[in-house]
């Protein structure tokens, strides 16, 4: 009995089965490129949502006697902040040196005369040395001399802890009127307040 043998494949069906093998494979390679688009989708939106998240400014009226304090200034001089009465004080927590929106932010500031015209004194505090934080203050034409706190204060008015850096205040404000009393405190992770938005807040408060 001769042995029934399988003809070979003709050239059109070997053309047909790579097409067929090669459809295959641009299918799973598309099903794994969705998959893959869907999963940075998700990372995407997750990320951008932690960021608007944790930007959200935090706020708070809680009222009580503002602790004093005397800081040395980059002007080589010192202030007392119930020396100040009965003017009303909005002290400016920021990052300093090496943190360009908050040093802008103070450049902006000043620039608003409303500051002024209210009586507000304007207190930018920083944990760092005249040395460190001069170069940032010449470079915005910044003019308002900076308190140097070692901490103590910033912990005194519990802003540590509130920005990007471990152990570092973030970018917050904190209003005081001219009877020494803590009005109203705020923080912006964003590291940005339109100053006249900042003047209607605390104008407001001292009402």
């Amino acid at each position: 009995m001769t042995p029934t043998t399988t003809p070979a494949p003709s050239r059109r069906e070997q053309l047909k089965a790579r097409q067929q093998a090669e459809t295959q494979r641009d299918k799973r390679r598309r099903t794994w490129t969705r998959i893959i688009g869907a999963l940075v989708t998700v990372i995407v939106v997750a990320v951008v949502g932690y960021g608007l998240w944790t930007a959200i400014p935090e706020q708070g009226d809680t009222q009580r006697l503002a602790p004093d304090f005397t800081l040395t200034t980059t002007a080589g001089t010192s202030v007392t902040l119930s020396d100040l009465r009965p003017n009303p004080v909005l002290i400016y927590f920021n990052e300093g040196a090496g943190c360009a929106s908050c040093t802008m932010q103070m450049a902006e500031i000043e620039k608003n005369p409303g500051f002024a015209e209210a009586g507000i004194e304007v207190l930018p505090i920083v944990m760092n040395s005249a040395d460190q934080i001069l170069p940032d203050l010449q470079q915005f034409g910044v003019t308002t001399p900076y308190l140097l706190d070692d901490g103590t204060v910033s912990k005194a008015y519990d802003v540590l802890d509130k920005g990007m850096h471990p152990g570092m205040p973030g970018h917050g404000f904190v209003l005081i009127d001219g009877d020494g009393v803590q009005r109203w405190n705020g923080n912006y992770p964003s590291m940005w307040l339109d100053p006249q938005e900042l003047l209607d807040e605390v104008t407001t408060r001292l009402q």
